[in-house]
């Protein structure tokens, strides 16, 4: 929604999804994933996912959606865009983020009128 961009992971199946993720969030973090959980990779798919750069959530930022885009949204999609589960921000966590204090500023404004 925040790039204009629906489905922004678009693969026809899923290889192809995985290859569409890699080209993103970069092949060095999917394989430093993968090593941490001891998890291997179909032999085909390692080769159709080849090598990737991580990309700047900034390169997703055009004239259309920049109205959206702040640094709150672009670290939120940093912390909940990434391979590992466990680095990723839990729901609750999600929640508290910054992002998300205009409505949480909202609500009490609301509340106290």
């Amino acid at each position: 929604m925040i790039f204009r961009k629906e489905p922004f992971f678009h693969g026809h199946d899923n290889y192809d999804q995985l290859v569409k993720i890699a080209k993103v969030l970069g092949t060095d973090e999917l394989y430093d994933y993968l090593n941490k959980y001891k998890i291997e990779l179909d032999p085909k798919l390692e080769s159709l996912i080849g090598r990737h750069e991580k990309k700047p959530w900034a390169k997703f930022v055009s004239h259309s959606n920049q109205h959206l885009v702040t640094d709150e949204v672009i670290d939120f999609i940093g912390r909940l865009l990434v391979y590992d589960h466990q680095k990723r921000l839990t729901a609750k966590e999600a929640m508290a983020h910054p992002y998300f204090d205009p409505i949480r500023q909202q609500q009490e404004q609301a509340h106290t009128a």
